[in-house]
């Protein structure tokens, strides 16, 4: 599985206004100047995430997009699936347990493609967007590679 570019958009925003914090709603149109993304699929992303509960928003001037929770509460895991649905590797259904396969070989393969997708969604759910500000400031280290 890879992120998709709305995954990877909505992570980019979020983390913005947590390194932009001053306490007040950021404009979308700041958010996009800062991060480089698109201002249009930027605010469909913002609406995506509105509706997962990982922002608010508020209209009008100063308006704007704001954090609805603490930055420590909030895991990658939970803003790519807001955007992009259920973190899998695959649309491919469950395996069977019984060994009554339909195909050689596809009931172990599903099981694999069940085990990569757990393995991801574990990874992305131990790094909140707390996590990745202080890396990003420099206040600790980059993640290590897994092998």
């Amino acid at each position: 599985m890879k992120v998709s570019t709305r995954g990877d958009y909505a992570c980019r925003a979020l983390l913005s206004l947590v390194l932009h914090d001053d306490g007040k709603p950021t404009s979308v149109r700041d958010i996009a100047d800062r991060t480089s993304l698109p201002q249009p699929y930027l605010e469909q992303i913002l609406l995506a995430l509105k509706g997962a509960g990982l922002v608010r928003s508020k209209r009008g001037v100063g308006g704007g997009y704001i954090l609805a929770r603490p930055p420590e509460e909030i895991t990658l895991a939970a803003i790519v699936s807001a955007v992009d649905g259920p973190i899998v590797v695959g649309d491919f259904g469950e395996p069977h347990q019984n060994g009554a396969c339909d195909h050689e070989g596809q009931c172990v393969l599903l099981a694999v493609w069940a085990d990569v997708g757990e393995h991801m969604r574990e990874l992305l759910e131990a790094r909140t967007l707390a996590d990745i500000a202080d890396i990003t400031r420099g206040e600790a280290p980059w993640p290590e590679p897994v092998t």
